[in-house]
């Protein structure tokens, strides 16, 4: 079995890798019938000559290997036909944008393997960026934060090394006492969480949160029925929430009053509640002035998030009144950081913590015969057509 990791082609260029060389050593040292090369690239943050460093050939021609493995979509043009990919397809969601590529991996006879769906029986993902873009949304809240204050000016995370040296340029500065709500229990949240932790800001319960005053920046981490509530005023249940989200109707009002800025990592459903609306941005008891939206949904549950925002230009404004983009720093506006590819830049760490997952759970269903599924649920297409998992795509592909 040959896998090749293949040159990042999307723009903007993204430097991240799904097997560091470190890690690349460690596949073919409990594999020995697993050969592994590497297509040059000048753009990733591991160079060629770590990677043959590590004893693994970098060769151009990706045509002699059997697996092919990406992070990014591959250009139409660089797919190779009758080869197996790993790549986020961004398809799975019927994306517009990415309609023609799903159509040309089935006209070039692709196996594609989407990481978005490499889960576990109960449907868990187990190889995510999650955690890192937590990281890194929430270094760059605070630093949204001192921009629209004009109170301090931290560097880019893309300028920095890894999450070490975040973590030491947030412990530079000094926050006033402002209130943070953080949502999201998995990855993302308990990424945001480690900064916050990091840079030593005190954590409160949801009941103090919502009612005492503190002499110091504190933030709260709330889940799903802290914000939602179900309309018929019974106690909820998370599981029923994630079940059918219907009944339930949005409580995040009550933070949006005593918060200063607010930190988006959850999971957003369909049919779950929006968190706020254009309407509660412009009740005058709405205090939040920085959104740190890591989530990322347009036009969804976090009414701010209007676009999503870039690693050269990460902030912009949201005028609540006018609905409409303004200047972040407008007296009035909401700053909001809304980077939809936060991982990209912090990638040798990112590319780190993927890799792992994908060494631990990818790569030995290669040589066990797939005994726990997770190639076959992964797998969406095959022979020219849709699996039968990822059949509900079939009217995206024709149009």
């Amino acid at each position: 079995m040959k896998f090749g990791i293949i040159q990042e082609r999307k723009n903007p260029p993204d430097k991240r890798v799904v097997l560091p060389p470190a890690l690349c050593q460690t596949v073919m040292e409990t594999y020995p019938e697993a050969q592994l090369v590497v297509e040059p690239s000048s753009i990733r943050v591991f160079t060629d000559q770590e990677y043959l460093d590590a004893g693994v050939p970098v060769q151009d021609a990706m045509e002699s290997c059997d697996v092919l493995l990406g992070v990014k979509e591959v250009p139409i043009n660089a797919l190779l036909p009758n080869k197996k990919y790993f790549f986020f397809s961004h398809t799975i969601k019927k994306q517009p944008y990415n309609r023609d590529l799903l159509r040309a991996i089935l006209d070039k006879n692709i196996e594609l393997y989407d990481h978005e769906v490499i889960t576990n029986t109960q449907g868990q993902r187990l190889v995510a960026f999650g955690r890192y873009a937590g990281i890194v949304g929430a270094y760059n809240g605070i630093r949204a934060f001192g921009l629209k204050e004009q109170s301090f000016n931290l560097p880019k995370a893309e300028n920095l090394k890894d999450q070490a040296a975040l973590i030491t340029e947030l412990k530079k500065i000094t926050l006033p006492a402002i209130k943070i709500v953080l949502t999201g229990m998995g990855r993302v949240g308990n990424g945001a969480k480690e900064m916050l932790d990091g840079m030593g800001i005190k954590e409160v319960s949801v009941a103090d949160y919502l009612i005492k005053e503190y002499q110091e920046a504190v933030y709260c981490q709330i889940d799903v029925l802290d914000y939602n509530k179900p309309k018929d005023g019974s106690d909820g249940d998370k599981q029923a929430f994630f079940n059918d989200p219907s009944g339930y109707e949005s409580n995040f009002f009550r933070f949006a009053k005593v918060s200063n800025m607010f930190i988006a990592g959850h999971f957003y459903g369909d049919g779950a509640p929006y968190l706020f609306t254009r309407e509660d941005a412009k009740h005058p008891d709405f205090k939040i002035k920085v959104v740190a939206d890591i989530s990322c949904d347009i036009d969804g549950p976090v009414a701010s998030t209007i676009k999503p925002s870039t690693i050269a230009e990460p902030i912009y404004g949201y005028d609540a009144q006018t609905e409409k983009e303004v200047d972040f720093l407008h007296k009035d506006a909401i700053a909001v950081m809304a980077v939809d590819n936060l991982p990209a830049e912090l990638p040798r760490d990112a590319s780190g913590g993927f890799g792992e997952a994908f060494m631990t759970h990818v790569i030995p269903a290669f040589f066990n015969n797939d005994k726990d599924g997770i190639l076959e649920r992964a797998r969406m297409t095959k022979g020219g057509q849709l699996t039968q998992r990822y059949q509900y795509l079939a009217d995206y592909v024709l149009g």
